[in-house]
């Protein structure tokens, strides 16, 4: 399991015209679900986004969590971070879990992050989605479950 984690100002995602979600400040967060994972990495990644040390303290060093500002999070299926780009033109998306898979993971991972006491907003998964936001820094991180 992958997520690109981004410090936002503000953010909102829209299908088909229609905002399905939107945050006024905290992150952004991008998740790729591989074939190979499970429940545990999904513990292990919203333990990681809810308590991952980025947000300034009063003296403005990144030393507070997510759940020490109170931030919300806008949660995004994206199965294009498990695309392999090493060879040709076209990325291949075999390591991509089956979307079946990848939902329930996804939305499992969603519900870890609300059992924290974040409030978490979302897209459609596998929609096509627009997404706007304001990355605020910029802060952008990758987060893997596992090591490559």
């Amino acid at each position: 399991m992958k997520v690109v984690v981004q410090r936002s100002k503000q953010a909102s995602v829209t299908v088909e015209g229609r905002v399905t979600g939107e945050i006024s400040f905290g992150l952004v967060v991008l998740v790729g679900i591989t074939h190979e994972d499970t429940i545990q990495d999904v513990q292990f990644l919203a333990e990681k986004v809810a308590h991952l040390r980025i947000f300034e303290d009063e003296e403005g060093k990144m030393n507070r969590s997510l759940v020490d500002v109170g931030g919300e999070v806008l949660s995004i299926s994206q199965f294009t971070l498990y695309g392999d780009c090493r060879k040709g033109r076209r990325p291949n998306f075999m390591q991509a879990a089956k979307p079946d898979e990848a939902k329930m993971l996804y939305e499992a991972f969603n519900e870890a992050l609300r059992a924290k006491g974040i409030k978490v907003e979302t897209g459609v998964f596998g929609a096509m989605m627009d997404v706007k936001l304001t990355n605020h820094g910029p802060v952008t991180l990758i987060i893997e479950s596992k090591e490559n």
